[in-house]
């Protein structure tokens, strides 16, 4: 049994989250992974969703299986140096594990960083397709780099153009839909938890959109 200090110390490194995307990467199904690992498909679920803390032992099997040594899962950079990212070493994920029907794909802007308290990501949408309602715990901030880009929060659809951005409660359903001709990309930022919002106009109307007591905040570059 692995101590609760342990399981902690395990989960700030991500594993499930890169066990996830190895798995993607290499276009196999959970029930594949488990064949191959010998481990259960619902046990891998758990892990990959944050639900479950792998033993060393079973990281280890599921490292054998996906061609990766342990080390894979526990960078040795020291927390002061910085995380530097390239562009040729990021992974590019469908939405969608395998790309049918997927309304983007994003690549992680910060993979490398070692506990980081926000995640970074570049999407790029696919014309013709929407993504499903999802929802997640925390806050979310959306930049357009390039296109138009259809933002749906709670229903209310909002138009993004080049140089918009919008910042919401990303437990409210969400999805995206690529708007307009030209090619749609965008950085996305993540937040596992709410930024405080204190200092807001209480009065202002025009840029803060109230549902259910959760604040919706755009702004244009214009």
């Amino acid at each position: 049994m692995l101590s609760e200090t342990l399981k902690r110390e395990l989960g700030r490194y991500g594993v499930g989250q890169k066990v996830r995307a190895l798995r993607w990467q290499q276009g196999l199904k959970l029930a594949e992974l488990a064949a191959r690992s010998r481990l259960s498909a619902s046990l891998l679920s758990k892990i990959e969703r944050g639900q479950s803390v792998p033993s060393l032992p079973a990281l280890q099997a599921i490292a054998t299986s996906l061609d990766v040594t342990l080390s894979h899962f526990f960078p040795k950079s020291p927390r002061a140096v910085p995380a530097v990212t390239r562009p040729g070493e990021r992974v590019r994920l469908p939405e969608l594990p395998r790309r049918k029907g997927s309304a983007f794909d994003f690549e992680s802007l910060n993979f490398a960083a070692i506990e980081p308290i926000l995640n970074c990501y570049w999407a790029q949408f696919r014309p013709s397709e929407q993504s499903s309602p999802h929802s997640h715990e925390g806050s979310e901030f959306l930049f357009v780099l390039t296109g138009t880009l259809e933002v749906t929060v709670a229903g209310d659809a909002h138009l993004l153009d080049e140089g918009d951005s919008v910042y919401f409660d990303s437990s409210l359903p969400h999805s995206y839909a690529h708007a307009g001709k030209r090619v749609c990309s965008a950085l996305v930022v993540t937040f596992p938890t709410p930024p405080a919002v204190a200092g807001l106009d209480p009065q202002g109307t025009r840029d803060q959109l109230h549902l259910r007591s959760k604040k919706i905040i755009w702004t244009s570059a214009g």
